[in-house]
């Protein structure tokens, strides 16, 4: 990590995209650069975000081209669309490594976690081999010379710390901690597995999209 960058400061609406774009680059590479309508599906899913949104293509497009004036995504070309898509160069801007990256995505897309449910939600973006790994990221990504994560004061009777990034800024701990409790039950089994059929949908969905203007010409 580089000490002389400072952070960006982003909207709600700018952290969601690049998180969206950041973590599909892992899960889905093959369908990894993403189309607007694509990028919105994802922003919208149901599983896998806090809070849950419900944003528009014109919504989406206005704010993929403030990111890419900010420097953290990029468009793509070529292949057999022409349609525009959009890849995040936040690894190029801010030189993180992959496990940091992983964690920094989960907690643009989830919200606040402890370094357990990071190391639980990590699965299909890095596969950490301990509990210890994932502490050893936060501490790096909490560098006072350039930190990416803030830790969380513990409430009374918590077990655990949780963390928040620093991309939208200092986070209002008030209103935090109510977002948490709002959203504090771990997701079970029939939640994962709605997750997965999301996904599934969104890819269906993509590949639909990209026949259609093949077709069209």
């Amino acid at each position: 990590m580089e000490e002389s960058k400072t952070l960006p400061l982003l909207t709600a609406e700018e952290i969601r995209i690049l998180g969206v774009l950041m973590e599909k680059s892992k899960t889905t590479p093959e369908y990894y650069p993403m189309t607007v309508n694509a990028i919105t599906v994802a922003c919208n899913q149901k599983t896998s975000r806090k809070p849950i949104v419900q944003y528009d293509d014109q919504t989406v497009t206005l704010v993929l081209d403030t990111l890419k004036r900010k420097g953290l995504i990029s468009t793509a070309t070529g292949g057999s669309s022409r349609a525009i898509k959009y890849k995040h160069n936040f690894a190029i801007a801010f030189p993180v490594l992959p496990a940091e990256v992983s964690i920094l995505c989960l907690l643009m897309l989830r919200g606040p976690q402890t370094p357990g449910e990071l190391n639980t939600n990590s699965g299909r973006l890095y596969e950490f081999e301990s509990l210890e790994e994932v502490q050893s990221v936060l501490e790096r990504l909490s560098n006072p010379e350039l930190p990416y994560i803030i830790q969380l004061p513990r409430k009374a009777g918590q077990k655990e710390t949780r963390y928040a990034h620093l991309l939208g800024g200092i986070p209002d701990l008030t209103l935090l901690e109510q977002e948490i409790d709002s959203y504090s039950k771990p997701p079970g089994e029939l939640e994962l597995r709605l997750a997965k059929v999301e996904e599934e949908l969104a890819t269906l969905k993509a590949d639909f999209d990209k026949l259609m203007k093949e077709l069209m010409g």
